[in-house]
């Protein structure tokens, strides 16, 4: 169950690195709302993970799934580049 809550973190953790894009600085409030809460959420439910699982572990896992899923949703919705050094980095 940890690892489903943390697999469940790292996608929230997407959802407001994406949704930040989406407050344009903070000034829109419903995207607002929704990457505060997103964050939220996605701390807690890393802390939630990390009563069993081993920090460093966990921590890698959140951020993994949240740098590669932003990178990839980037691309996919801003028409980012998805250049060779890019993914290669990202990889």
């Amino acid at each position: 169950m940890p690892w489903i809550i943390l697999f469940v973190a790292g996608l929230l953790e997407v959802g407001w690195a994406i949704g930040l894009k989406y407050t344009e600085g903070f000034t829109r409030l419903w995207p607002s709302v929704g990457t505060v809460a997103a964050m939220v959420l996605s701390v807690s439910l890393l802390g939630l993970a990390m009563r069993t699982l081993p920090v460093g572990t966990a921590y890698a896992v959140w951020t993994g799934i949240g740098a590669v899923g932003t990178v990839i949703l980037g691309i996919v919705l801003f028409s980012e580049p998805a250049t060779a050094a890019r993914l290669g980095c990202v990889g």
